[in-house]
């Protein structure tokens, strides 16, 4: 049976074009009555794609017509409904972040990939640590701070010199980000469901950033990270290119 596809795609030209040419030859189907979503563009909007499809309960497949494309399969307009039935899930948690501001104000926000502390001024930031309640790190000067996925550790967190994780991993990566005192800490190693809370110290003079797959919060003074293990996503690749084996070929280059 041929499955009901939404396609979906970037602003770039090549995905309009790649849009273009599916949508003729295989139809389009209403994201809402969709067996699975057809995503057209770069790893930047395939997570765009799995927040839209957030609580739908469809697989997202990609097709890179982006640059780096490490969330995407290759692209070719042949065949698509075999490739679909062939391919294979992969299903992945995402990050709950709670950011509290200067204001009191609080903003709650989902990543796929990671949450990232960053200074928003010339000075550094300084931080405090708090995993699962106990205080953990007293204080971290750095230009930041973040908690990845093993989905997203090859993104941010390897650029941050964080460790790659297996997607199977239940382990969290807490990695620093150019890191000043202590000099030589590079992050840690945590369980899938600790609970991270990072306090801003100094915020008025040291002023710090929260972001969420992109989605930043300015002027915060304390941000609440853990795992949303009642979100999945689900991601389909082609047989013996996906997820676990992409992250085990990232670390022999």
């Amino acid at each position: 049976m041929t499955p009901r596809i939404h396609f979906t795609a970037s602003h770039a030209e090549l995905a309009r074009e790649a849009l273009t040419t599916l949508t003729a030859r295989y139809g389009d189907t209403p994201l809402d009555r969709a067996d699975v979503v057809v995503a057209l563009g770069g790893d930047g909007f395939m997570l765009q794609t799995l927040h839209v499809t957030q609580g739908l309960g469809v697989p997202v497949y990609g097709m890179n017509r982006g640059t780096v494309g490490f969330l995407m399969n290759a692209f070719a307009d042949d065949d698509l409904p075999a490739r679909l039935a062939e391919a294979e899930e992969t299903s992945i948690n995402p990050l709950r972040m709670r950011a509290t501001c200067a204001d009191g104000t609080c903003h709650e926000a989902l990543a796929i990939n990671e949450v990232s502390l960053l200074r928003e001024g010339p000075q550094a930031a300084k931080l405090r640590i708090h995993v699962d309640g106990r205080m953990r790190m007293e204080e971290l000067v750095c230009d930041g701070a973040l908690v990845a996925t093993p989905a997203g550790s090859t993104a941010y967190n390897y650029s941050a010199h964080g460790p790659i994780l297996p997607i199977g991993a239940e382990v969290l990566a807490l990695t620093a980000i150019a890191p000043f005192r202590p000099r030589r800490w590079r992050g840690a190693l945590l369980p899938k469901e600790a609970e991270v809370v990072v306090e801003v110290l100094n915020p008025a003079r040291r002023p710090v950033m929260a972001d969420a797959d992109s989605r930043s919060v300015r002027n915060v003074i304390r941000v609440q990270i853990r795992s949303a293990s009642d979100i999945s996503h689900r991601l389909l690749f082609d047989p013996g290119h996906g997820l676990d084996e992409r992250l085990l070929r990232e670390q022999f280059v």
